[in-house]
């Protein structure tokens, strides 16, 4: 199988400003996870889908292709990923004429994952009958048992009631958290649907020190932490 590894990295953050080129550990954020999907033989080629030509050129000097830049329109705060993902695959088809045998998705935010992590994805697509295989943890907190909801009359209750009273969480039924560290989708199902769910899904267990995701300064400290723990180890 051929692959195609995508990091979709628009300019603007506002939780935490120009983070995708922000340094990590000695190297740009968005350079960690170019060089996680070098390292996956399945996957081919890289391409950065972006609207910002300083994040372009941070991703070329560190062997990622910028063939296209990023409509403004789907680079806004607002704007769904899920469309960024699309256009990318559209501008292979009209411009290339080719379509990957699959797509791979590697936010630059979850740059704690190992190639393995994105190996496991791909073992799980190429089992066959489905659309995407997306990465979680096992969740800290569970809707059955200990996240609450807002009522109306301005109590709370629980976010999704059990038939019976549990009284402890490992009672509850397992439920995950889903993470960044990789997503990986059939080409034709995103180009013909609206979103992850609307078709079948397999999900990939990732422990949670390499899940994860970078969205604020406090995330960035924690990130550059766990990365200091893995230089020591000898294992970065």
């Amino acid at each position: 199988m051929k692959a195609v590894g995508f990091i979709f990295a628009r300019g603007g953050s506002k939780g935490l400003p120009g983070k995708n080129i922000r340094p990590l550990a000695g190297k740009p954020l968005i350079a960690w996870s170019i060089e996680q999907a070098r390292a996956v033989n399945r996957i081919v080629r890289i391409i950065v889908s972006t609207d910002s030509e300083e994040i372009a050129a941070v991703a070329r000097a560190y062997g990622a292709e910028v063939p296209f830049m990023r409509p403004s329109h789907l680079a806004q705060d607002h704007s769904p990923e899920w469309m960024a993902w699309r256009h990318a695959l559209e501008y292979l088809e009209s411009n290339e004429g080719v379509m990957p045998d699959a797509m791979v998705s590697l936010p630059a935010t979850a740059p704690l994952r190992l190639p393995v992590d994105i190996e496991h994805c791909l073992d799980e697509y190429e089992k066959g009958d489905i659309d995407m295989v997306i990465t979680v943890t096992e969740a800290h907190r569970s809707p059955y048992f200990n996240m609450v909801k807002k009522n109306s009359d301005g109590t709370v209750g629980l976010v999704i009631p059990p038939p019976v009273g549990i009284s402890r969480r490992q009672d509850a039924p397992v439920v995950y958290d889903m993470t960044t560290v990789a997503y990986v989708a059939n080409p034709g199902f995103v180009i013909s649907h609206q979103g992850v769910f609307e078709g079948r899904v397999r999900a990939v267990n990732v422990p949670a020190e390499r899940a994860l995701d970078i969205d604020t300064p406090l995330d960035f400290q924690i990130a550059e932490c766990l990365m200091g723990s893995r230089s020591n180890e000898g294992w970065q």
